[in-house]
């Protein structure tokens, strides 16, 4: 077996025993050495496991202290960044799935009228989605294109990455968002397509999303269960 071979395999190793509890939060990991035992190896292949683990945020390297156990049982949303769920999903390295409930052309009404600066009565791509990781549906994406820039959509495509379709196949350029983040009572849909547990509350990103001309062309709510998810940036104070 490769070194590189080697690491992936103890990265694996440890991070399956992490999520399982084998190590739980805030315990600290073996030592370099110890490891370096145990998986019969060098503590070169055991630090390149680790700085992976670091990455996939499954532990804190800390000097002096080794590598503490970080809780994973919450997923790291992004806050700043505009990213895709397939593309969150493949950073996640969980078993995960889409859902489509609803799809097609409607007219808009005032409120998504209102969000999307356009006029009541336009068309508008409803697209209604759950994702569902390791077995329960925990997201609900309501998400609304305007039809004058998205003149195709497809449900397979819905299904896959609305973003990969509009970027690859409709050469559509997108550049940023504005974001809202707000915490609202359950709805009767978030019941329906959700696996809320005893939750009666969702956190909710608004999403106003804007292409290369700075043209609003979709507007999206993204509903979390309370209990899965931590909602992160990074910041860097100006000097």
């Amino acid at each position: 077996m490769t070194k590189n071979n080697k690491y992936m395999q103890i990265y694996q190793d440890l991070s399956q025993q992490i999520e399982k509890g084998t190590y739980k939060p805030s315990e600290t990991l073996p030592s370099e050495n110890e490891l370096a035992e145990i998986y019969e190896t060098s503590r070169e292949t055991i630090r390149k496991a680790l700085t992976l683990l670091s990455q996939k945020g499954f532990i804190q390297k800390i000097r002096g202290k080794g590598s503490i156990v970080l809780d994973v049982s919450k997923m790291s949303f992004p806050i700043s960044g505009l990213v895709s769920f397939k593309e969150l999903q493949n950073s996640l390295g969980r078993e995960s799935k889409t859902i489509v409930y609803e799809f097609g052309l409607i007219k808009a009404d005032e409120e998504i009228a209102n969000h999307l600066n356009m006029k009541i009565g336009d068309e508008v791509w409803k697209v209604i989605r759950a994702r569902q990781i390791q077995g329960e549906r925990i997201i609900l994406d309501k998400d609304f294109f305007q039809k004058k820039h998205v003149p195709v959509l497809s449900k397979e495509a819905c299904e896959n990455s609305i973003y990969e379709y509009l970027e690859n196949e409709l050469h559509i350029s997108i550049s940023f968002a504005k974001k809202e983040i707000v915490v609202e009572p359950c709805t009767e849909e978030d019941r329906n397509y959700l696996d809320l547990e005893n939750y009666d509350h969702v956190v909710v990103v608004k999403n106003y999303v804007y292409l290369d001309d700075a043209t609003l062309f979709q507007y999206t709510e993204s509903r979390h269960r309370l209990d899965k998810f931590r909602f992160v940036d990074f910041a860097r104070r100006r000097h």
